[in-house]
């Protein structure tokens, strides 16, 4: 094949090729930064009553501070990429690390609302260059490990969305600024651990990238159909993963569970994700990111199926969280090899990923609204075998064709 003996052609232009992008140090800290960034965006919703009485709002005003968040996140991801490979990875990091942990703090000290809300805004824009910053670096920055690297890192994220309603659980909501406050000094310490992180990486289409098996790049003609299948494969599949998150307990009281065992099984759901995150890493060693995806696209499809079935329901959900865990992290290593002259690609996906847990509230929302809550897991079963149709055609895309002879061998 053509394409190993090219490859070190390709990295001879990097002044230090076998330099490790990450330290194991750094490696360390950065699972520990998704564990903070899966904590901050839990904590806000486990809080929400005492936004309430501190500030006197209604449910819909407290739900401002997620949001400001999310859009801070967007916005966070479209500016730093905006900054990668014009700053260091090291400065585009630290100063991630800082917005968050001013945001978090501001937060826990605002005197009103409007300042709550400034403030949540600034945390989402560190929290969007670190979930960028970090996944792009493990996307380009282990080769062939790149994609079990980027499940055990966004496995992490999971821990954090674990722990941080807990701890809010245990302190009460009433002290979440104590809580705030303790999350914005936790980062403070990861700065010290950049060294670790190599200033500057391969391009995107470099030997790092190509190392990892499966997937070929895809012709100019071809590029914008399948960046925006990509698109439409995070969205969707986020949509997924908020509406389950959302509307599990509503709809397992619907079909006869206690409201106790309901909360418990959407614990469950969300643990699940997180360890299928841990235990696909060993298998992306050995199988495609394509194979990985499409088994968990049709998984998920099938367990939305079994979770029309009331008796199925709960245990059907947690299949659901397992096999949607890979497809975040193991659909960027894919997208950078299929598309490496689309520079800016892996910050659309992820920025397209926070939209679709945006509009998947209101958009489910206005379907139960038509079809009955008993409806709820047919509605993402539609959309899971969308999914899996539009993995199925990236395959077809993305296929690697035969190259033509130009004198490698």
């Amino acid at each position: 094949m053509t394409d190993l003996p090219t490859a070190p052609r390709a990295t001879t232009s990097q002044a230090a090729p076998d330099t490790p992008v990450f330290s194991t140090a750094a490696v360390v800290a950065s699972c520990v930064g998704f564990v903070l960034i899966g904590a901050l965006q839990a904590l806000y919703g486990p809080a929400i009553p005492a936004f309430r009485d501190e500030f006197g709002l209604s449910p819909s005003a407290a739900g401002l501070g997620l949001s400001a968040h999310f859009i801070g996140g967007v916005t966070g991801v479209l500016l730093f990429d905006r900054l990668y490979g014009r700053l260091g990875n090291r400065q585009i990091l630290g100063v991630s690390y800082l917005l968050m942990a001013a945001g978090a703090a501001g937060f826990a000290l605002a005197p009103n609302w409007p300042a709550a809300l400034a403030t949540a805004l600034l945390a989402g824009l560190g929290f969007g260059g670190i979930d960028y910053g970090l996944n792009q670096l493990f996307a380009v920055g282990f080769g062939n490990r790149s994609t079990a690297m980027l499940n055990i890192l966004n496995a992490h994220f999971g821990v954090g969305a674990i722990l941080g309603p807990a701890l809010i659980g245990v302190i009460g909501s009433e002290h979440y600024p104590a809580v705030f406050l303790g999350f914005a000094l936790a980062n403070l310490p990861l700065l010290l651990c950049l060294k670790g992180v190599r200033d500057r990486t391969p391009p995107s289409g470099t030997a790092a990238e190509t190392e990892a098996g499966g997937g070929g790049s895809v012709l100019g003609r071809s590029l914008g159909s399948v960046l925006t299948a990509f698109v439409a494969l995070y969205v969707l599949h986020i949509g997924i993963e908020a509406g389950v998150g959302g509307w599990e307990p509503t709809h397992l009281e619907t079909v006869g569970y206690g409201a106790g065992f309901a909360a418990t099984a959407t614990s469950v759901y969300w643990l699940m994700m997180t360890v299928g995150r841990f235990l696909v890493a060993p298998i992306a060693l050995r199988f495609s990111a394509q194979s990985i995806i499409t088994v968990s696209c049709a998984g998920m499809t099938v367990s939305l199926l079994l979770a029309t079935v009331p008796g199925f329901a709960p245990y059907a959900y947690a299949g659901v969280g397992l096999f949607i865990a890979p497809i975040f992290p193991t659909g960027l290593p894919w997208l950078n090899k299929a598309a490496p002259q689309a520079r800016r690609a892996g910050a659309l996906v992820i920025a397209a990923s926070m939209v679709g847990g945006v509009l998947a509230g209101p958009t489910l929302g206005k379907a139960i609204e038509w079809s009955g809550i008993r409806a709820v897991p047919l509605l993402l079963c539609g959309v899971s075998a969308l999914c899996l149709a539009t993995t199925l055609w990236l395959i077809r895309a993305t296929r690697t064709t035969p190259a033509r002879d130009t004198g490698a061998s």
